[in-house]
């Protein structure tokens, strides 16, 4: 199996800025598709960005664009969430998945029922 650990969350005012991050550890041969979620209270959860290595290809919600930025290190087997710009709505418990078969796509990528695996998530606040 894979573990997932997030790291990097906190308290911010708005317009400030945060780096999560996400350390993948066990079984990590195919650890080469990874998305970033967030779920707030009473909300469902939603995908923010994800980034698919075999192409290259990353992904962003309409929020996201702009003020994020998903990056990865295959090295290290983690991947990264830079966040500008916040703002009070960005505030939630944030997620890293991993889905270990099937590219991710335009189509699929925001979908947490697509991802295999689960961190337990790092909360961050964004306060006005």
């Amino acid at each position: 199996q894979v573990n997932l650990v997030e790291s990097g969350g906190g308290s911010v005012q708005a317009g400030g800025s945060l780096r999560v991050s996400c350390v993948a550890s066990g079984d990590t041969i195919n650890t080469k598709r990874w998305g970033w979620f967030r779920q707030a209270p009473g909300k469902e959860r939603e995908g923010v960005a994800a980034i698919e290595i075999r192409d290259g290809n990353t992904y962003y919600s309409d929020s996201a664009k702009g003020r994020f930025t998903i990056s990865q290190d295959d090295v290290k087997n983690t991947v990264y969430l830079q966040m500008n710009s916040l703002k009070p709505q960005d505030t939630a418990m944030y997620y890293c998945a991993v889905k270990r078969y099937g590219w991710l796509a335009r189509n699929n990528w925001y979908s947490p029922n697509h991802f295999n695996y689960w961190g337990r998530g790092t909360q961050v606040t964004v306060s006005s």
